[in-house]
Parts: C-alpha cells; sequence; structure tokens
C-alpha cells in the first residue's frame, strides 16, 4: 500500500507519523500523480500545531502538504489537456501532498521543464506563488529599492531574485552564512538583529528603501514604515497581520498568487536560469520529523524537500 504522513492531534513534530494508507482514486476532474518531491512550509507546522485551529480546523486523522511534483499515473473522466505518464507541478488545498500518491485538480498542475531539477519543482508551489504575490503587491520595479526580511529563507529567495529581475535594487536581510548566495544572486546583503533600520539606510544610499516585503514577522512592518518611512501601501507582510492593520500596509500571499498559470511562469524562468530555487537539503518520506525540526529552526537557506 502507498506511505503517507498522518497525524491524529495537535503537537510537535512527534505526532507526525508515516502510514499505509488506500491509494487515491482521482475525482472527475482530477489527476492522480506519483509525487516525486514535495516542499515542506512553516506554515505546515503551525497548521499541525493547532495555531491556526479557529481559521483553518484540522480534520483528524490529518494529512499534509501543498508543494508537489511527480508524474501523471491516472485521469479523471472529465480531464483534458493532461496525459499519464506527464511530469508537472503542482499544488493541493486539501493537506495531502507529503504521500506518495495524491489525486489534485488537474487545474492545479502545470508541465515540468526539462531543465527544472524535480527537487526544485516540488519545492517551488507555496514559495514561488506567495513570493510572486508580494513582489507584485509592493510594485517593484526599475527605481525602486526594495529590502526583503527573511530573504534567505524560502519564499525570501525567491521574492529577492523576483524583485531583482523586475528591475528594482534588492537588501536581502539575513544571517551572514547567507551573504554569499545573496550577492551571487545580485542581492546586496545586510544582516539583520541591532541596528538593521541604520544598516538599510546606509546600504540604499541617496532616497532610501521605498518598498518592504517582510516574511518573517518580528517588527518589520513597524521599522519599515516608522523608521524607514516606506509607504504603507508599499510594504507587504506575510506574517504580522497584527501590524498590517494597525499601519494599513498589505498582506498578499499564497492567496493571491497561487495558479497553474503563475507556476508555468515560474517554472519557465528555472529552466531559462532567471530564478533558483535553493534546496538546503532532502529527506525521505519516513523522515518527515527530522525535516520539520530542521525547518522549525529558520536558518536554512532556502527549502527543504521531502523525496517519497
Amino acid at each position: 500500500m502507498p506511505r503517507a504522513v498522518r497525524f491524529d492531534g495537535y503537537g510537535d513534530v512527534d505526532v507526525l507519523r508515516v502510514v499505509d494508507v488506500e491509494r487515491p482514486v482521482p475525482g472527475p476532474d482530477e489527476v492522480l500523480v506519483r509525487v516525486r518531491a514535495a516542499g515542506i512550509n512553516p506554515g505546515e507546522s503551525a497548521i499541525r500545531e493547532g495555531l491556526f485551529d479557529a481559521m483553518w480546523p484540522a480534520t483528524f486523522p490529518s494529512g499534509q502538504g501543498s508543494d508537489l511534483a511527480g508524474v501523471v499515473e491516472e485521469l479523471g473522466e472529465q480531464v483534458q489537456n493532461v496525459a499519464v505518464g506527464d511530469e508537472v507541478i503542482g499544488f493541493t488545498d486539501r493537506r495531502a501532498s507529503h504521500a506518495e500518491y495524491v489525486a489534485v485538480p488537474a487545474a492545479n498542475v502545470t508541465p515540468r521543464p526539462p531543465g527544472v531539477p524535480w527537487e526544485a519543482a516540488g519545492a517551488l508551489p507555496v514559495v514561488g506563488t506567495t513570493a510572486y504575490a508580494a513582489v507584485r503587491a509592493v510594485g517593484a520595479g526599475p527605481g525602486d529599492t526594495v529590502v526583503i526580511a527573511g530573504a534567505a529563507g524560502g519564499v525570501g529567495t525567491l521574492a529577492s531574485q523576483l524583485a531583482r529581475n523586475a528591475g528594482a535594487t534588492v537588501i536581502g536581510l539575513a544571517g551572514p552564512d547567507h551573504s554569499d548566495w545573496l550577492a551571487a544572486h545580485g542581492i546586496t546583503p545586510v544582516a539583520y538583529g541591532e541596528g538593521v533600520a541604520d544598516r538599510v539606510r546606509g546600504a540604499a544610499g541617496d532616497g532610501g528603501p521605498n518598498a518592504f516585503i517582510d516574511t518573517f514577522g518580528a517588527d518589520y512592518v513597524r521599522m519599515a514604515v516608522e523608521d524607514l518611512g516606506i509607504r504603507p501601501d508599499r510594504v507587504n507582510t506575510l506574517i504580522n497581520h497584527a501590524d498590517a492593520q494597525r499601519y494599513g500596509t498589505r498582506t498578499d500571499g499564497n492567496a493571491q498568487g497561487a495558479s497553474a498559470d503563475v507556476l508555468a511562469e515560474l517554472a519557465a524562468g528555472i529552466a531559462d536560469g532567471d530564478l533558483e530555487v535553493p534546496v538546503a537539503r532532502t529527506y525521505p518520506l519516513e523522515q518527515v520529523r527530522d525535516a520539520y525540526r530542521e525547518l522549525e529552526r529558520r536558518h536554512t537557506l532556502g527549502k527543504i524537500v521531502l523525496v517519497p
């Protein structure tokens, strides 16, 4: 029988288990995908811990995961424009991709270009579409100086590159261990911590920064508006919704960016060498607990990926 990640109640990584499940049966408008790679994301940790219980309650036993890349093995009777054997990148909203097989709406998959490695493909959907929406929200373009907090994380690495590709100057806030990667990708690294606003102003030069993307949380929304003087409509946070409401900033993320068309555009950028999805490490499905332990330290460069 195929294997899948499950948990029976909220808690830390120890509630996760890998169990035998029935092979999913695709619905009329779905495809069955044999998963080759599936990224893991901080939001999944928060859901598993029950932090979003009021908004997105789990039904137990619960599956987990949204990102996926794999090979189509079966089609629903209404599916067109997808064939058995197609290699695809996609996403599911049913907390189900951390598994060997997943049934997913055909509208949520796009072809995997040959130049996109499986691990990068499986890591792409959530971080890629979230970064895409965040960069679009602040209107990054030529003449802009965009600051990105958490620039070495899963979303931050993509947002930094997308803003750079849009013609903006990008300042990336990250730990010193990741400065070389950022600089090699045309992003000015600035260390986070005490005095960061002064370091940002110094890196930005005359005129200072005029847009800010917060992928980390903490005090960055307040800093962007009060210390750096950035207009609230050009600040986007993925984490600190309380400060977003207080200052009137934007909160665009995966919900505003998730689509097969956006995935196709991002995948083409990877295939063309315009984007990189850095993969910090891969884990077999059976080591899902170890994968999340590493993720929750919040120090990795890019993504951690399960390989069923």
